[in-house]
């Protein structure tokens, strides 16, 4: 049963210019020196990206882990902040979503950054074409595990209990915790399952049914895919900055998948 999504809220204009996407940085892992060397590759991509773009949307699982007690963040990730606060501050537009792992985002980033956060898929409109970006994680047949924990993690009660923990304990857990699922997906992450089993194609297979978007842009699957859905709509997933270092470009005309090669 695929999970009901409001097609009807007004998108988010971002009117004309140059949009950039990626997903699945996962900072934090699997190791402290290899994440920093990952995190100053991002950093020197969005050196390179906020020079002409109009606004900078990140889809999901920035970080491997993160959550916010109710004064105490994760420690460790001040380079990339301050990159995107500075972004931010210079103009351009930058939106973030929620992913499966750093869905404990509850205001650090809109107070701290003034970058909104989005839980849900959204819409937005750049020069005219109808933009559908989600992070992927719940959505569509499959997943049927991770839409139970799901529930259980965006618990209020369960999250409040969480919070009891001593962040030096409770950050430990969820980090081992957090590998532990990644690992587990890594596998099925390294092939194309077909269009018919790929449930994030077969979720927006059925939202054309229901109306028209230009581009569904998802994370989450780790898996670099640009897959012509219909004669004028276009799936694209991220794939991740772990192994392909791969990111969505809209040129002013059409988005396509790209690779950071430097």
């Amino acid at each position: 049963m695929l999970k009901k999504i409001n097609l009807d809220t007004a998108p988010i204009d971002l009117g004309e210019g140059k949009v950039y996407f990626a997903s699945d940085f996962h900072l934090g892992v699997p190791t402290h020196a290899k994440s920093k060397e990952r995190e100053y590759k991002i950093i020197a991509w969005l050196q390179e990206i906020r020079k002409d773009a109009k606004a900078i949307i990140l889809v999901g699982d920035i970080f491997d882990f993160w959550f916010e007690y109710k004064t105490v963040v994760p420690k460790g990730y001040i380079n990339i902040l301050g990159e995107l606060a500075s972004i931010k501050k210079s103009g351009v537009e930058v939106y973030s979503f929620v992913g499966n792992h750093d869905l404990w985002m509850n205001g650090y980033f809109e107070q701290e950054m003034n970058i909104p956060v989005f839980h849900e898929p959204s819409v937005f409109l750049i020069n005219g074409k109808k933009v559908f970006v989600g992070h992927g994680d719940g959505l569509g047949p499959g997943d049927k595990g991770f839409k139970a924990l799901k529930k259980i993690f965006t618990n209020k009660l369960c999250q409040w209990m969480f919070r009891q923990i001593h962040p030096d304990l409770g950050i430990r857990i969820a980090n081992y915790w957090s590998r532990k699922s990644r690992m587990a997906i890594e596998k099925e992450a390294e092939q194309f399952l077909g269009e018919e089993k790929e449930w994030l194609i077969v979720f927006a297979k059925e939202i054309l049914k229901q109306k028209h978007f230009d581009y569904f842009i998802f994370g989450h699957r780790h898996l670099p895919l640009e897959i012509e859905l219909s004669q004028n709509s276009t799936y694209i997933n991220l794939g991740d900055w772990i192994n392909h270092y791969t990111y969505g470009f809209f040129n002013g005309k059409e988005l396509k998948l790209e690779k950071y090669n430097k």
